[in-house]
């Protein structure tokens, strides 16, 4: 009887270390399962944005897969297939170029509305950023400083008094309704036709910094507007469409972690559009790499340790 017993207790013992490990394994597959994809166009931005939310989301016990360099189509693609979980995209681009809507140039609408478009394609907006990579105008510093040009409006009133100033713009932009002529129209004022010089796309930046032109368009967080010294004039009536930055994330990967919204908050509240001049000043003028601009901006933020 006492044997049985003996043999009992060991069986008994067998089973409870056997459930043990058991346990341990699920517990240690749940923690090793928490994978995710992170997503990125192919434009400099894009890298370092998507390095922050990488490395951030790792120091929050994610394993995470990442796959860069996508053109906008496809990543946005990728995203509606599940075959990434999150990236940064922009306002404006998912309504006019996705959604086929009409751009709006007020961020909160934009934001809200793109919310509810984008549920419609299983996809989830969090928090949208202070970022705002939209159009602009530009001027060399010193220029606008000599001439207390601020604004688009104190452009106008320049202009206006009968003084003139050269523009360089490609030629698409300089006669859309949503380009110059636009601007042109909603702060009253024009450049003139001879005051246009129409050159390709990118070139503004040098045109303006060599004084080949007085103003020039541009795109608001381009790292070469710190490099050469240029300033975006204060768009002060929002005619140009919104185009703030906020992480997309597909609704079942937020079904699975909850927690994303939460979390990814403060990466949201602390980026903006100076912050993201700064950051691709430092990997294109600097060379510094995506990953060392990345952990320093998400360090000198207190958001992971050093």
């Amino acid at each position: 009887m006492k044997k049985i017993l003996s043999f009992a207790v060991i069986i008994t013992l067998m089973l409870s270390l056997l459930s043990a490990c058991s346990s341990e394994e699920d517990t240690s597959a749940s923690a090793s399962d928490k994978t995710l994809v992170v997503g990125a166009k192919n434009f400099t931005e894009q890298f370092v944005l998507s390095k922050i939310l990488a490395i951030y989301l790792k120091e929050n016990g994610f394993e995470v897969e990442e796959k860069n360099n996508m053109a906008s189509q496809v990543v946005r693609q990728a995203l509606e297939n599940k075959q990434v979980d999150l990236y940064w995209e922009y306002t404006g681009t998912s309504l006019v170029n996705y959604n086929k809507l009409d751009p709006l140039s007020d961020s909160l609408e934009a934001y809200e509305k793109v919310k509810e478009v984008d549920k419609d394609n299983g996809l989830v907006w969090l928090d949208q950023s202070q970022l705002n990579n939209t159009y602009t105008l530009m001027m060399r510093e010193e220029k606008a400083k000599e001439l207390g040009i601020e604004t688009i409006s104190d452009l106008a009133a320049y202009l206006n008094d009968g003084n003139k100033l050269s523009l360089g713009a490609d030629a698409e932009f300089a006669t859309r309704p949503d380009g110059i002529k636009g601007v042109e129209k909603e702060y009253g004022f024009k450049f003139g036709s001879s005051n246009i010089k129409k050159m390709d796309v990118g070139l503004f930046y040098q045109a303006l910094r060599d004084g080949q032109v007085d103003v020039a368009t541009g795109f608001s967080t381009d790292s070469r507007i710190k490099a050469f010294n240029l300033i975006n004039l204060e768009d002060d009536k929002s005619f140009f469409p919104a185009y703030n930055a906020g992480i997309t994330v597909h609704e079942k990967s937020l079904e699975k972690y909850p927690e994303l919204e939460e979390l990814l908050k403060p990466l949201a509240e602390k980026i903006n559009t100076e912050t993201m001049t700064e950051l691709n000043y430092q990997v294109d003028i600097e060379e510094k790499s995506e990953t060392e601009v990345a952990r320093k901006w998400l360090t000198d933020n207190g958001l992971i340790e050093e």
